[in-house]
């Protein structure tokens, strides 16, 4: 049962809600329409990459590995913006699945480089032409212009917590 305001501003049912709810609270405000639009890329996402048992985290993680070798994984976790506990239980999971290794640096031994293993490689470039078919049917639905200007937009409102 739906509710209205009374006169004296209490909310009293309504018998006949009439339509669809007033979603415009929300959907005039950035957050929520962002929010509801990451949730629906995640989905897709998983659907695609459930047969390589990849989150969007450790694909993330991996295609930054695979891009930077050698990088300390302080560096990488901090470009993705995942703590430090999270990151070493992620790293865990990625060495166990041999995609990833963590190696001795020869100039500081109490941090570790980040490297590919060729399962990993493999795996990330599987995961690179999922990632394209992904990005193309995000091309259809805003076209070419639109999601550059997606891209570049978000980009910027990631500054807005710095």
């Amino acid at each position: 049962m739906a509710t209205k305001t009374s006169a004296k501003g209490a909310a009293e049912p309504q018998d006949d809600p009439a339509g669809p709810l007033d979603m415009s609270a929300l959907t005039t405000v950035v957050g929520y329409p962002l929010r509801r639009a990451q949730l629906a890329v995640f989905d897709d996402f998983n659907r695609r990459f459930a047969a390589l048992k990849l989150t969007p985290a450790q694909f993330s993680a991996l295609a930054l590995i695979g891009a930077n070798p050698g990088r300390k994984q302080s560096e990488i976790a901090g470009a993705l913006g995942i703590q430090r506990p999270n990151f070493v239980a992620m790293m865990d999971e990625l060495e166990r699945r041999g995609l990833a290794q963590r190696l001795r640096t020869p100039t500081d031994r109490r941090s570790r480089a980040l490297a590919l293993t060729a399962a990993g490689e493999a795996l990330v470039a599987r995961a690179r032409r999922l990632q394209a078919q992904q990005e193309r049917e995000i091309e259809k639905l805003v076209g070419h212009d639109r999601r550059e200007l997606l891209i570049a937009g978000l980009t910027r409102l990631a500054d807005l917590g710095t």
